[in-house]
Formats: C-alpha cells, sequence, structure tokens
C-alpha cells in the first residue's frame, strides 16, 4: 500500500526524468501467492544529465530479491530500498542493462492496482501508477520504452497467457505442468499502458480488415460460460475500429487486439496497448440480464478505450497533469461515436445530463479543479467529471469555433507531429492554431480555470427600429482556495424565434463576432445588437448546449413553454421544459418547507401532455423530455440550507399530478411496445423508454389498478428493461408484492452477478421510511460481497448518491453508515473508498442541522488510524 501521507505535486515542478528506459524485458513467473517478476531494463542517461545523478526508481511493497547491472550483482552499497523507492547510486555513464527481481502476492492486492487475482484469473490494473506494485520503475507516463513480455504459469491454472502487442512466441515446458508466452509491443509506450492476463477463460473470435488491408485478429475473453453474452461488445468494437478510420483517419496498428472481463477492477476499462481490460459489466450482455442503458453503456466503452488507441497510447501525456489530454478528447470522441450510431439529440441531452449532475457540483464545491489541474496529492482523485466530462466539452467547444474542415485539419496536425510522443496541452492546442491560424490564447483558459462560468444575459426589443439588444455577462464566482477567474471564450449558439416557431434571420449583429449561428463571447460584458427583426423573438440561446456554462436568461414562464413547444433545437426544447421544471419544483419544495399546501402549475402538467402526445417527436426524446428533473438537481440550482424531505415531497405532488391528469394517455403510451425478437438498437431502446416512463407516471395517477398493472408489467417483461422498470416502481413506491417480485428476481438471476447489482441498487435508492435498515441489512446478505468494487458501488455507493432522503436523515445515520462504510472499506480498497467518500463533496450545502451530522462524519473520517492518502485527500479538501 502507498504511504498514508505524500506532499503535494505541482506543475511547474515538472522535470523530464533523468533517464530513459528505451526496453523492457519482463520475465512473469505466476504463482497465487508469490509471483516473481524480473525485469531487464536498458537504461541510458538523458542528454544533460550530470554524471553521478542517482538513478531513482518508484515502488510499492515490493520484495526485492535480487539486482544487477550488465549482469554483474551490486552489493548493498550502491543501492538503498524505502516502502516507495529503490535509489541506485554510481550507475554507470554509458547504456547499460539494469536486472531487478522482485516477488508479490497477487492473491493479497486487494486494492487491485498492479498485479492480482480476480475470481482466479491474473490481471492487471496499471493506471495511474499500479506498475510500481509489479516492479521498480521509473513509473510516470513521459518514460516511453518498448516492452517484450514473458509469461509462464501452470498450464491447469492458466491455460490463457495474454500480454500487450502480438503474440510472438508460445509452448510447453518439457517435463514440466508449466507454460509460456511471448508477447511483443512494437510501439514504445508509458508503464501504466502495461498489461498481462492468465487464467482459465473462453472466448470469442472474430476478424476486420482495416482501411489499408491488414486483417486483424479480435478476441473477446470471459469466464466461461459467458461466451454468448459478447456478440454486443464485438459488433461495437468493429464498429468503432471502422468509424475511427471514416471519421479521424486512425487505423489500428497491431495484428492482435484482445479485450478481457473481469469482475473485479476498479475503474470501468482500461486502454492497454493491443490488451484492453474491462470491468464485466462494460462487456456481457444479453436481453435476459442486461438493460438498453447496458447496451448503450458497452457500446461507448468498448468504443472510448478502442479510440485511446491513438488519444492516449501512440501519443499519451507528458504528465498526469495533462489527463484531460487523453480523457477528455476521447470522450468527445466517444460521444461522437455514440451520436452517429444512435440519436444525436438524445446522445446530447443525456451527455449534458450527466455532466450537470456530476460535474457541475464538482465545479461548485471543495473538490473544485480546473481540466488541467495545477497540483495534485493523490493522482487516482482526479479522474474525475472534471476531466472527463468538462474535458470533452472543452474539445466540442474547439470544433464549434474552428469548424468541423478547421478541427479535423487540426487533429490530423496532432497525429502526424506528436505520434510516438509524451505531450502537453500546450502542443495539442497549438496545431489547431497553426492549422486553422487561430489564436487560441484566451480559449486556453477553459483548461486554466476552476468552476462553472455563469452567463446573464438580459434582453431589451426595440419596436420601431426592430432591434433586439442584450447585456451579457460572464462571470466565474471564486471558491474558497481558488484564484478569481478572467473572461473565457464562449461560444453562444442562438436563435431568435418568430411567433409562428420558426427562426427569424437578423439583417446584422453588431457587439460580438458571429459565426453562423454562434456568438463569440469574449469579453467579461458585452452588449449584442441583432437588428431587422420584424417582431419580438422569443431568444433560444446555448442551442445545443454550445459551451459548459450556467445560463440565466430571465426569461417568463410563457416563453419557457413556448420554446418547450416550438424550439427547432431539440437540447433547448428538452432545456425550456427542464427549467420550467426546475423552477416549480423548487417552489413547491419552499411550500413544503414551509408546511403549506402543494399544488403543481396546471399549465406546466399541460406542457407535461404535450410532449407525452406529440407523436412527430422520437420517442426516446419523449422520455428524456417526460423525466423531472432529480432530486440532486434541484439540490443543486436550490443552492443552499437544501431539505431533502422537502424536494422529494415536490416531485412527488409533480409527478402525482402528471399521473392523474395524463393517465389515460401514460396508459396507452405504456402498451405501446416493441414487438418481435428483442433488439438494442435506438429505435427499439427509445421505444421501451418511453413506456416505461409512462408506467412510472401510471403509477403516480392514484388509479385502483396501479399494484395490478405494476405485477403483471413485472410478471410479462421477457428483456431486463421492462423487468427492472417494474420492479424499481414496485419497490420505490412500496407495494405490497414489491417483496414477492424481490424473491422472484433473485431466484431468477442470483448467479449472474451484473443482474444482482442492479437487484441491491434497486433497493439501494427506495426512499422508504426504513430504507437505511434495509441497506444495512443488505449488507449482511450471502450475495453482498465488499470486495468486489460492482457490488459495492450497487449498494452503498447508490445509496449514497442515489437516496438523498435516507443518506442525509436529519438524524445523521445516513451519513454515519456511509462513513463507517468509508473507513472500513479503506483499508482493503482505498480508491473505492475514496469514491464513495466524494459523496460527502456538497455537505455545506444541506439546511444546518444535516451540514452539522455531515461535518462530524468527515472529522471522524479524517481522525481514522491508517487513513489511506486516497482518501485523506478527498476528506481534507472536503473539510477546507
Amino acid at each position: 500500500m502507498r504511504p498514508e501521507t505524500a506532499v503535494a505535486i505541482r506543475l511547474e515542478d515538472y522535470a523530464s526524468a533523468p533517464y530513459r528506459i528505451d526496453t523492457v524485458d519482463l520475465d512473469i513467473q505466476l504463482n497465487p501467492r508469490a509471483a516473481t517478476i524480473t525485469a531487464r531494463l536498458a537504461i541510458s542517461r538523458q542528454d544533460g544529465t550530470p554524471e553521478g545523478t542517482d538513478l531513482v526508481l518508484d515502488g510499492d511493497a515490493l520484495e526485492l530479491f535480487g539486482l544487477a547491472i550488465d549482469g554483474l550483482p551490486l552489493t548493498q552499497d550502491r543501492y538503498t530500498v524505502t516502502p516507495d523507492k529503490l535509489t541506485l547510486n554510481e550507475v554507470p555513464t554509458h547504456p547499460f542493462v539494469l536486472e531487478i527481481v522482485t516477488r508479490i502476492n497477487p492473491d493479497a492486492n486487494t486494492e487491485l492496482m498492479g498485479l492480482y487475482r480476480s475470481s482466479g484469473t491474473y490481471c492487471t490494473q496499471c493506471e495511474a501508477e499500479g506498475f510500481r506494485c509489479i516492479t521498480y520503475f521509473l513509473d510516470r507516463p513521459d518514460v516511453l520504452s518498448v516492452y517484450t513480455t514473458r509469461i509462464e504459469a501452470r498450464k491447469g491454472e492458466a491455460p490463457v497467457l495474454l500480454g500487450n502487442g502480438n503474440l510472438i512466441q508460445s509452448g510447453d515446458l518439457p517435463g514440466t505442468d508449466r507454460h509460456f508466452a511471448v508477447w511483443h509491443d512494437p510501439h514504445p509506450k508509458p508503464s501504466y499502458l502495461f498489461a498481462m492476463v492468465a487464467g482459465d477463460l473462453a472466448h470469442v473470435a472474430d476478424t476486420f480488415v482495416t482501411s489499408s488491408g491488414r486483417e486483424v485478429d479480435l478476441k473477446i475473453y470471459v469466464e466461461h460460460g459467458r461466451e454468448n453474452r459478447c456478440a454486443w461488445a464485438m459488433d461495437s468494437l468493429k464498429r468503432s475500429m471502422k468509424w475511427d478510420e471514416e471519421v479521424f483517419g486512425c487505423e489500428y496498428d497491431l495484428d492482435i487486439f484482445n479485450i478481457v472481463a473481469v469482475s473485479d477492477f476498479n475503474m470501468g476499462a482500461m486502454e492497454n496497448k493491443g490488451l484492453n481490460i474491462f470491468n464485466d459489466k462494460y462487456v456481457l450482455a444479453d436481453p435476459e440480464t442486461a438493460t438498453d442503458q447496458d447496451y448503450a453503456n458497452i457500446e461507448a466503452v468498448i468504443a472510448h478505450e478502442y479510440f485511446h488507441n491513438w488519444t492516449g497510447n501512440r501519443i499519451t501525456c507528458r504528465d498526469w497533469f495533462q489527463l484531460c489530454l487523453k480523457e477528455g478528447l476521447t470522450v468527445f470522441r466517444d460521444q461522437e461515436f455514440s451520436s452517429n450510431m444512435r440519436s444525436r439529440p438524445v446522445k446530447r441531452i443525456s451527455d449534458v445530463r450527466l455532466l450537470k449532475s456530476h460535474q457541475f457540483p464538482e465545479d461548485a464545491g471543495p473538490l473544485a479543479h480546473p481540466v488541467r489541474p495545477r497540483k495534485y496529492t493523490e493522482i487516482n482523485n482526479f479522474y474525475t467529471a472534471t476531466v472527463y466530462e468538462k474535458g470533452a466539452e472543452v474539445v466540442r467547444m474547439l470544433k464549434t469555433l474552428l469548424g468541423p474542415d478547421g478541427f479535423r485539419k487540426g487533429m490530423d496536425l496532432y497525429f502526424e507531429r506528436h505520434d510516438g510522443e509524451a505531450t502537453t496541452i500546450e502542443a495539442f492546442l497549438a496545431c489547431f492554431s497553426e492549422a486553422t491560424s487561430t489564436d487560441l490564447g484566451q480559449f486556453a483558459r477553459w483548461y486554466e480555470q476552476a468552476g462553472t462560468p455563469q452567463v446573464d444575459v438580459k434582453s431589451q426589443y426595440n419596436a420601431a427600429s426592430g432591434d433586439l439588444t442584450l447585456e451579457i455577462n460572464q462571470m466565474i464566482s471564486p471558491l474558497p482556495g481558488q484564484p478569481s477567474s478572467d473572461p473565457s471564450v464562449i461560444p453562444l449558439r442562438f436563435g431568435l424565434i418568430g411567433p409562428n416557431g420558426d427562426d427569424m434571420p437578423p439583417s446584422s449583429v453588431t457587439g460580438a463576432k458571429v459565426q453562423g449561428d454562434v456568438l463569440i463571447l469574449e469579453d467579461k460584458t458585452q452588449s449584442v445588437t441583432f437588428s431587422g427583426l420584424p417582431s419580438k423573438p422569443v431568444l433560444s440561446l446555448l442551442r445545443g448546449f454550445s459551451a459548459p456554462v450556467q445560463l440565466e436568461a430571465h426569461q417568463s414562464a410563457d416563453d419557457l413553454l413556448f420554446l418547450a413547444r416550438q424550439d427547432c433545437d431539440p437540447f433547448n426544447r428538452w432545456q425550456a421544459l427542464q427549467t420550467r421544471a426546475t423552477q416549480d419544483l423548487i417552489s413547491l419544495a419552499a411550500k413544503a418547507v414551509a408546511n403549506q399546501p402543494l399544488k403543481a402549475d396546471p399549465q406546466l402538467v399541460d406542457a407535461f401532455g404535450d410532449v407525452l402526445t406529440n407523436e412527430d417527436l422520437d420517442p426516446a426524446f419523449r422520455a428524456l423530455a417526460l423525466q423531472l428533473p432529480s432530486e440532486a438537481d434541484l439540490a443543486r440550482d436550490t443552492g443552499m440550507n437544501v431539505d431533502p424531505d422537502a424536494i422529494s415531497a415536490a416531485r412527488s405532488t409533480l409527478r402525482k399530478a402528471l399521473g392523474s391528469a395524463h393517465a389515460n394517455a401514460f396508459k396507452s403510451a405504456m402498451s405501446n411496445r416493441p414487438t418481435g425478437t428483442f433488439s438494442p438498437d435506438a429505435a427499439n431502446a427509445g421505444q421501451r423508454a418511453l413506456a416505461n416512463q409512462a408506467l412510472g407516471y401510471y403509477a403516480a395517477s392514484g388509479e385502483n389498478d396501479i399494484e395490478a398493472v405494476l405485477t403483471n408489467a413485472f410478471d410479462r417483461a421477457d428483456n431486463m428493461t421492462d423487468l427492472i422498470a417494474a420492479l424499481t416502481l414496485l419497490v420505490h413506491d412500496g407495494l405490497p408484492s414489491a417483496e414477492q417480485r424481490l424473491e422472484a428476481f433473485r431466484k431468477r438471476h442470483e448467479d449472474t452477478s451484473l443482474a444482482m447489482d442492479k437487484w441491491f441498487m434497486v433497493q439501494a435508492t427506495a426512499a422508504l421510511a426504513d430504507g437505511l435498515e434495509r441497506v444495512k441489512a443488505l449488507t449482511a446478505h450471502p450475495l453482498f460481497d465488499f470486495a468486489n468494487p460492482n457490488r459495492v458501488r450497487s449498494l452503498v455507493h447508490a445509496f449514497a448518491t442515489g437516496n438523498p432522503t435516507q443518506f442525509a436523515r436529519i438524524d445523521g445515520s445516513g451519513f454515519e453508515f456511509v462513513a463507517d462504510n468509508v473507513i472500513a472499506i479503506d483499508q482493503r480498497n482505498p480508491q473505492v473508498a475514496s469514491r464513495l467518500l466524494t459523496c460527502f463533496r456538497s455537505w455545506r450545502a444541506y439546511e444546518k442541522t444535516r451540514s452539522a451530522h455531515a461535518e462530524a462524519q468527515l472529522l471522524r473520517i479524517s481522525s481514522a488510524e491508517k487513513l489511506s492518502r486516497d482518501s485523506r485527500d478527498i476528506v481534507e479538501r472536503c473539510l477546507q
């Protein structure tokens, strides 16, 4: 385990490594409790490194069994070993081969970093700093080496031996029960991209012919008996490979591409060169066990990890401060892929919902940091929504500003110039600036400033002149410990809608740069005038969510409902209805706090009904538009003195009002499901989404047959999407038949871990009076396992993030339960614990009684003995 404390690492202190490692030859002798790794490193001094400079290698909990330079063993006066370093003095001035022999215990590795075993299968996870758990090394992303890996194991224990790159040799060892395989990756890579897998695995195989005519062998390895659940993942992989060639000109560069799915994994997946290792929830799918959302997630994550082959592997990060260079860019690429595979408007709305629910709260609290942070204590804690989702939005803005052709020119130059390098954000932006002759100096602030820009727009129409004038102000409110921010470049896509619903083009625009339908905001305050308008338009601003900002346009309720019915931009149509619903729900919550009667706005209820019955709209869009802002969304927009019980009461009021007002329409819609063989495609998934959204509203309607309708929906469901939708409503509404259906689900799926994760999650997120007690009891269930990250996330993390009224109980018991689990889990898996701990990030926003309870639990966590540096970093930042 890494040391409990660590000093802050700062971007301005970056210096290149004094030594380089040109080649790495690994010999891995596998044993469950005593694996031996022999590393032969071809090392040479970097130009400018003074003679006599010590060679300092990173390590973590390694047993050192041998050390030699050019075949000669080193005496103990030539090196020093500490828990996290191996320091060699008097190393040769000429290139030399350093041989290091270490021993590790894969079975005891509960942190799931480095080399460990998952259900009997050896596998690795080396990002960000896991390679140092395998051997001593310059474990940093700017040290690029060519790897050759020999893996040896008992044939009966691990008949499958996989490594990075191409297989160049394999065979049995005569007279033994062991065999070996040698893998060679010709592409220099950093240590975080190293991977190996060994175990008794089944696989499915296919091929892909690249644009240049090369045939690539594709294999997906899974536990035996799961092969029939890999078809969608394989199809997604092949479509990803073809799309990347067509859209970005990126062709795959090895003879083999392997994916391995394991059940114990801290992350979603990992892009190791030629050997992607996945959490099996992002590989395995069939109609019986996977929802439509699971299929969409698999498609996106398979694509994301494959796209890393160029944006992350061929071109990697100089240092971890540049993490968004691979992650934000690759998220943008996978979002574009999914948009092309499915409905672009629906995908855009889904991505923005994720951004607002995860990244906006991060930007507004103690865990805020720039897309490129300037310092960190524990890098594992910076795999955040800011780096991934906001990082993707920054790339999207770049494309908006430069246009599709300019963006492609910049990407082409980036691939050409930096292939095989570890590089920086500055180098990335320089390619776009040079390719399009554009000054991106001010745009670069998006990478440097924490917080979400607030854009305030006030409008005034002059009927005599036909001029519409906007007074626009942008700012970022400085957070504690964060510097004040300068104006960013904000592309604000707009429309001016006339009474008939059509956009009215202005004759001219003054006060800001304009590119088509995009205003380019560059100053803190700007006055923009649209001229030549025959009548007062309704403003449609931030179309397509063209920038990750908080927009306040001061629009009336009538204008918002007009946009919800008339805007030609699907995103803003959805956003207008969400904004209006948020206003009403926050007002209802305030009345609930004051113990006043609650009644939903009839006009809003009618507007939702219009969406439901508008057959011209895509069913998937209608399903999203009908979804109310979540309790977390409302807490975020409320800001301070948040009362989760009041918010829950407000949502229940509006949900019931919608259900009762449109009960017949909902009943009709919930019956309109796809027929025939199940398909996860966008059209069928959209139909199911609308039907199940309607089922949920009908359940809130107060009709006499609700329980019969829900039990019938559960009993007749022929796919997991419909089954889990009905079960969730039965459980969350506390209906008598819920327990019987929970038991039926368990008996049907208890041997399928991913399905049982859903079973736990349904119960964890039920906002019932005894919800906390139910979750506590489930931690003792025979199928619950604290050692499995997916199971912990499905119960404890789902409770903390998806059940606000129970997590934030007024007596503090929900906070205490989660804090207990953070402390316990931290002892075996700090990464899982620290991610669970982030659920406290908005603790100051609660009303004073709840916030006091939350603070007390954070202080208790901070005082725990032997708290990992992962968790200590989060808790200290939350308390600062």
